[in-house]
């Protein structure tokens, strides 16, 4: 699969998996590290990697509805191991970083972020120099090199196009399916909880491995799970403040995925 971590950061990613079951260097609260924007929402993710099956089917629906591609992937997923007989993946999206190295690089403010807190990039503004592509520890973008022409294989069994194919020469990434959150906010949806309002990953996964909402909202699901479960984040030295949190492989939760 393109664009797959290194070597070194799957043993790493392991290592923290391996740190997080055993009680030791974990987050138990969901303050970023960086500097973080100030809207009412603030967006973010949970990927709970017992329930990860490495199906596919997130990065399939991010493809058909984000019109990417198909080897443009912005859902990622690694085999990085396995855990008491069960295999172990890692979804990798972009992790919508409060204190984002793309956005510090970017020359023309092309990669900027929302007061939601969702790093977001103004096609019309870049200028193609992939600074924003080096940058990111988490390999989370990928490059134009050529117009995206033609039928886009994912659609319609994964889904229908809802944005515009981005133009030749610029970087792309996911961006939380910011135009379902902000259509759902419009029709009194709520991110997380209304399917048509939610990143269309969380809402086709199988297994609900992944979960959506508000980290203002002490009451929503995110918030919840974070407050009650240990987790971590990729890379979370670096400081950059990642929106997007991993609740470790736990071989018992595990095997009752197996046997339900």
């Amino acid at each position: 699969m393109p664009h797959q971590l290194s070597r070194r950061d799957i043993l790493k990613v392991a290592a923290l998996g391996a740190a997080a079951v055993a009680g030791s260097r974990l987050i138990r609260n969901a303050e970023a590290s960086g500097s973080v924007p100030h809207g009412k929402h603030q967006w973010a993710m949970v990927i709970d990697q017992s329930k990860c099956t490495g199906c596919g089917y997130c990065t399939l629906a991010c493809q058909a509805h984000n019109d990417t591609a198909p080897q443009n992937q912005w859902n990622v997923i690694t085999e990085v191991g396995e855990l008491g007989g069960h295999k172990v993946f890692l979804p990798r999206p972009c992790m919508q970083c409060a204190k984002a190295p793309c956005v510090e690089v970017c020359p023309v403010g092309a990669s900027y972020y929302r007061d939601d807190g969702i790093v977001m990039m103004d096609y019309d503004k870049c200028i193609g120099c992939r600074y924003c592509q080096v940058a990111c520890p988490y390999q989370a973008r990928v490059f134009n090199w050529k117009k995206f022409e033609g039928e886009n294989p994912t659609v319609p069994e994964w889904g229908e196009p809802e944005v515009e194919r981005r133009p030749r020469g610029v970087p792309e990434k996911c961006s939380f399916c910011y135009h379902r959150i902000d259509r759902g906010l419009a029709h009194g949806q709520m991110p997380g909880v209304d399917a048509d309002a939610t990143p269309a990953c969380v809402v086709v996964c199988p297994t609900g491995a992944r979960i959506f909402g508000d980290l203002n909202d002490p009451e929503s699901e995110v918030s919840q799970i974070l407050k009650e479960h240990a987790s971590y984040r990729l890379r979370d030295e670096l400081g950059t403040g990642a929106r997007v949190y991993y609740l470790p492989a736990d071989p018992k939760e595990m095997e009752l995925e197996v046997e339900s």
